[in-house]
């Protein structure tokens, strides 16, 4: 019998486990992927991102595909229908962000050309390896790279985007690889 592999999170629970070896880490460029993961972070912030993550597909639903043309139109039926929908987190300020930051997100990539050109450019287009830490007491929680990409989302309309939430949202995303040294995925 082959041994499992060895992750940095989610050994145990099918959909942690696929998520971590699939997408954790995994570099995206997709404009709507990316407000998706932005939208999911903000949603986490204050519970477990497992918590978020067996919603998702609730969350897609009721989003309509995490379209931001779409939700940055959302009025007060929407806002309505969102917290009725038992399937997601029903938090009047986290449903109101998400769609202040579906217009602040559209507003962005009107200007730069889009919003991946924008985010990624917080660390020069690559990903930041992390160093290969042997445990989560040595992952850092923010970040230079995350503290400026707050302040900035912040100034250009966002809610619900500290450097905490910012620094996983760039990890989520691959911005920054911080998969553990025994990770199966780490990049040593």
């Amino acid at each position: 019998m082959a041994e499992a592999p060895v992750r940095c999170f989610g050994t145990g629970d099918p959909l942690m486990e696929a998520y971590h070896d699939t997408e954790w880490g995994t570099p995206v460029h997709d404009d709507r992927a990316l407000y998706e993961h932005l939208i999911l972070d903000c949603f986490q912030a204050g519970l477990s991102w497992r918590t978020i993550l067996h919603k998702r597909d609730n969350f897609r639903a009721a989003f309509e595909g995490f379209d931001p043309e779409r939700i940055a139109r959302y009025g007060k039926r929407d806002l309505s229908r969102l917290l009725a929908d038992a399937g997601i987190v029903r938090n009047r300020l986290k449903v109101e962000a998400a769609v202040a930051n579906a217009r602040a997100f559209l507003w962005i990539a009107e200007r730069v050309g889009s919003f991946d050109e924008y985010l990624w450019s917080f660390v020069g287009g690559q990903p930041l390896r992390g160093p290969r830490a042997q445990g989560w007491a040595q992952i850092p929680t923010s970040s230079r790279e995350s503290d400026a990409l707050s302040l900035d989302l912040k100034n250009k309309g966002f809610r619900f985007v500290g450097t905490t939430v910012c620094y996983a949202f760039m990890q989520a995303i691959g911005m920054i690889d911080d998969h553990l040294a025994a990770c199966f995925r780490s990049r040593a």
